[in-house]
């Protein structure tokens, strides 16, 4: 039997199967000197990010006995919130394996939202395994945060309403990458558009791996980095498959230049960015995304981000009037 993959077909299934489920989050308008871009600002989504999206259509076609052996997702936050939600929303409990240095946001709204967390070392131990285990022994389903067809397909419903918005595909599109669901899913939902993934630096395994035409895994040791969302060290072959067909090129960004997207974001989109949803907007900022225009969109991802933290990077940023 042939493996299925994620299909322009599918996300348009997805799209109309999560809408009663989602937040329509808006494409705000940003106008940098001559240039308007549009900016998707999926932080305001409900959950914090776009996860929700590949959440709901995963879990709503889950039989109904599968709803009542429960789900197990591994996610640093937000996936499990994500995940979290749906799952109540539907009355099916959840497991989510998280890092036990998750942002207390992440793990604080994730319990709120009624899972059980199982917490795991991300230097010496592997979520997935912890995962695949706890699914075996609990009987559960696993929900993986970007390896499934469905979560990648749900994902792209993001892309759906961006062309809704501005009444038809854009021209290029910005994405933060991590395991690549959300590029994916939105490259299969606009095949027209020229989709650019942003990662942080030394953590840019899906920008390798488009040139390498095969999954190649982060350098070791990988640097430090804000962007706990974002620190996949591996990329799927069925997100990588998808950017690939869609002929998807891959750039990196800088912390520092990160922490100043942060900064503009609050600044002059009044929207709160946590660091891996930034990427996107730092390498607008940059200058990293190439030629732009006014049917450019910009997502922001997500908007899960410790408080303290937060303030101490709008702080630097103030007193290095950073702001671009």
């Amino acid at each position: 039997m042939t493996e299925r993959s994620p299909s322009p077909a599918g996300v348009a299934a997805a799209a109309k199967r999560v809408a009663p489920h989602v937040t329509r989050t808006p494409l705000l308008p940003l106008d940098r000197g001559s240039e308007r871009v549009w900016v998707k600002a999926e932080c305001l989504q409900q959950g914090g990010s776009f996860k929700l999206r590949g959440a709901f259509n995963r879990l709503l076609q889950m039989s109904e006995e599968e709803r009542a052996r429960g789900v197990v997702a591994f996610s640093s936050g937000n996936h499990a919130q994500g995940v979290a939600i749906a799952a109540r929303r539907l009355g099916i409990a959840a497991t989510i394996v998280m890092p036990s240095d998750a942002p207390a946001v992440k793990r604080d709204s994730t319990l709120a939202a009624g899972a059980e967390i199982v917490a795991y070392d991300r230097m010496t131990e592997s979520r997935e395994a912890i995962g695949a285990r706890l699914a075996a022994e609990k009987g559960c389903v696993l929900v993986p945060s970007f390896d499934d067809v469905d979560v990648i397909e749900g994902q792209g419903s993001a892309g759906v309403e961006i062309a809704e918005q501005m009444g038809g595909e854009p021209d290029k599109v910005l994405v933060p990458c991590g395991g690549g669901g959300l590029s994916a899913g939105i490259a299969l939902a606009l095949p027209g558009a020229h989709i650019v993934t942003v990662e942080p630096e030394g953590w840019d395994d899906m920008a390798r791996s488009i040139q390498a035409g095969e999954p190649v895994p982060v350098l070791e040791p990988a640097p430090p980095t804000l962007c706990d969302a974002l620190q996949t060290k591996l990329v799927s072959p069925l997100t990588l498959g998808a950017l690939l067909q869609a002929g998807a090129e891959g750039v990196w960004v800088t912390e520092g230049e990160i922490e100043r997207a942060m900064a503009f974001a609050a600044r002059t989109l009044r929207i709160v960015a946590e660091p891996g949803g930034a990427v996107a907007l730092a390498a607008f900022l940059a200058g990293k995304a190439g030629a732009v225009g006014d049917r450019t969109v910009i997502v922001v991802s997500g908007g899960n981000v410790d408080p303290a933290a937060y303030a101490a990077i709008l702080a630097r940023q103030a007193a290095a009037d950073r702001f671009p």
